[in-house]
């Protein structure tokens, strides 16, 4: 993208010139989903399509943030608060701004100094709702631009568990950890192997060589704060409140499957142990698919992708006809090891493993059956594995 283009857009609205540019990428999850609130391991990276912030300081103490994904809408507006207001925005038309207004109020409680407002103009690729993690994109955007803008001495880890802080308490919505540490941590041509638990990683060399991945989006949004998000989650902590009475743990990340499957009468519940099993089966999925990554096996690993998907679609109940019809006509293509939804689910986003000689077939033919079976178009992206946030 074009830095200056983004230099005009903020000019048009703010009648002045902007001083930086900043770029937070999305992210995607090879494997691993649903288990990082669940104490698990994950293997995402940060995707070349995300979230351009253009920041101009002001002297007094105003932030005024617009964005340009608003101006379509009828009410778009420019929203200002104060630097000092800790509340989160209440009225329906602002409340995307909280995860933004997130980061700043918790940064301020931890004593950094942000003495002045500013003006924060916003250009969003991700599209809403499309599961690739818009809302961490921004608040590890809003969080690097304030380091580097005032001079804040705070490590990107710590800008990541804020990030996280700012969805679970400002926003609402009882994520993990994992979105937040792809965008801040990504790394060029890199996926992270990431341990949610104890925030153990390493990075490993996204190597696919002939294939690529593509994302494929329904075109449907979700909003996980007001989806079943939230009880997904309350349904693992129910499961390990039962297993705990017999075994020491405190997420069902520290189970591995042979001990889950001797103690599941201790929960004793059908959709219980669907959920329970399906957190323990995919981070041990997600072990194996390091092994085949590492081995160079890539038919292992595409396998194991698929079994993600199977496992998402009738334990953890989280796909729905969409994500279902992209990952299973995936599977019929030339050329495709493996499959899935990615993220919170109920809409969003998959994404496919393909080779690259076959992929303009493979979006032929897995368009023509969405579009068959669910009446609209999906989108396909190919999508670069890039660095975190950082200014243009």
């Amino acid at each position: 993208m074009d830095k200056q283009q983004f230099l005009d857009e903020y000019k048009a609205v703010f009648g002045e010139n902007g001083k930086d540019v900043f770029f937070s990428p999305g992210r995607i999850n090879v494997i691993g989903e649903h288990t990082d609130y669940n104490g698990g391991h994950v293997f995402p990276c940060a995707i070349s399509i995300g979230t351009y912030g253009v920041y101009g300081p002001r002297e007094d103490t105003t932030v005024a943030i617009y964005s340009a994904n608003s101006a379509k809408e009828e009410n778009s507006k420019i929203i200002k608060f104060d630097i000092n207001d800790q509340e989160p925005q209440t009225a329906d038309d602002e409340k995307w701004v909280n995860y933004f207004k997130g980061m700043l109020v918790y940064l301020k409680q931890r004593g950094f100094k942000i003495d002045h407002g500013f003006n924060f103009y916003i250009h969003g690729y991700l599209p809403y709702g499309s599961g690739l993690s818009s809302s961490a994109s921004i608040e590890m955007l809003m969080g690097n631009l304030l380091k580097e803008e005032f001079n804040l001495d705070i490590d990107e880890v710590e800008l990541v568990k804020l990030g996280q802080k700012t969805e679970n308490d400002f926003v609402g919505l009882n994520s993990g950890i994992m979105d937040q540490f792809a965008v801040g941590m990504g790394k060029k041509d890199n996926a992270i192997f990431l341990d949610c638990n104890t925030l153990d990683y390493k990075y490993l060399p996204l190597e696919l060589g002939d294939y690529e991945i593509l994302i494929m989006s329904t075109n449907k949004t979700h909003s996980l704060a007001g989806s079943k998000y939230n009880e997904r989650v309350e349904e693992c902590g129910e499961a390990v409140k039962r297993l705990s009475k017999k075994l020491n743990i405190t997420k069902l990340g520290e189970l591995d499957p042979a001990t889950f499957d001797q103690y599941t009468y201790l929960i004793n519940d059908d959709t219980l142990i669907r959920r329970a099993r399906h957190a323990v089966s995919e981070n041990e999925r997600t072990k194996r698919a390091i092994d085949a990554m590492e081995k160079g096996d890539l038919e292992e690993l595409g396998r194991l992708i698929n079994a993600s998907h199977v496992s998402l679609k009738y334990d953890y109940e989280v796909t729905g006809k969409e994500l279902d019809t992209l990952a299973e006509s995936a599977w019929e293509q030339p050329g495709c090891l493996g499959a899935r939804m990615v993220g919170g689910g109920f809409a969003g986003s998959a994404i496919a493993i393909v080779k690259k000689s076959a992929a303009d077939d493979f979006k032929k033919n897995v368009g023509k059956i969405y579009r068959e079976k669910i009446g609209y178009d999906a989108s396909f992206y190919d999508a670069e594995v890039v660095d975190g946030p950082h200014k243009l």
